[in-house]
């Protein structure tokens, strides 16, 4: 891991080769979602410089130690990698990027680093800003890890579940019409997932989150058809009814 954060150019920096080894990402993917951030900000400003004017990214090229040829390679300090690294997901993803984080201050403590302290005094005002940085650092995991925890995808085994729960409410509710076409079992299904995606939040029924399991669960036990829903059930009926045998 000593090897993830560099000098370049007077500061430190990751490149994006080692960020897709370090994630387990193909290169030109990386290039690829490093070139669409670029693009993206373009118009955006900082400290008076476009992003895509600033010191996040810098171009260069590096030669392959197997075929001796030149590639694009980017060099990202601690602004870029943090914009990149935005979009990885994901437990591995999440260990990485603490590692990335130790790294970068390891790295700028070694250019920053001051005189040490002498007195008592300053002694006790370092211990005391070491912890408080600590601290920080802590709950920035913290965060992380209740975020990963509560956006955690719905496991396999409880998400054949709710499938299954959901064919057998539309069954129930489809039995009290007495015989339906396809097209109207149809409308029923449309109507099940649309309020199952509604009240998690989501655009789709693979995205749900464990945490919302017992809740979409009670929906679809508690659920009826909405009466737009019926609406068509019954002018369908109508119609299948008048058609002449």
């Amino acid at each position: 891991m000593n090897k993830l954060v560099t000098m370049y150019n007077q500061q430190a920096v990751t490149t994006s080769l080692q960020v897709a080894k370090a994630f387990g990402k193909n290169h030109q993917h990386v290039l690829r979602d490093i070139a669409v951030l670029r693009d993206k900000s373009k118009g955006l400003s900082k400290n008076g410089q476009t992003l895509g004017e600033s010191e996040m990214f810098h171009q260069a090229t590096y030669v392959h130690p197997q075929n001796g040829q030149e590639y694009p390679i980017i060099y990202m300090n601690r602004d870029g990698f943090t914009l990149l690294a935005m979009g990885f997901n994901g437990k591995r993803a999440l260990e990485f990027k603490l590692h990335y984080i130790e790294a970068f201050n390891e790295m700028e403590q070694q250019i920053k680093r001051p005189a040490l302290p002498t007195s008592p005094r300053e002694l006790a005002k370092l211990a005391l800003d070491a912890n408080e940085e600590t601290n920080q650092r802590l709950d920035d995991v913290e965060d992380d890890l209740k975020d990963l925890k509560e956006n955690q995808v719905i496991p396999n085994p409880e998400y054949s579940a709710l499938s299954h729960r959901v064919n057998q409410r539309v069954s129930e509710v489809a039995h009290s019409y007495g015989h339906i076409t396809k097209k109207q079992r149809g409308e029923l299904f449309k109507d099940i997932n649309g309020g199952v995606k509604k009240i998690a939040n989501v655009s789709a029924r693979s995205m749900l989150r464990k945490k919302d399991y017992q809740m979409v669960m009670d929906f679809i036990n508690d659920w009826e058809p909405s009466t737009a829903t019926k609406t068509i059930i019954r002018q369908t009926s109508l119609r299948f009814d008048k058609e002449p045998a």
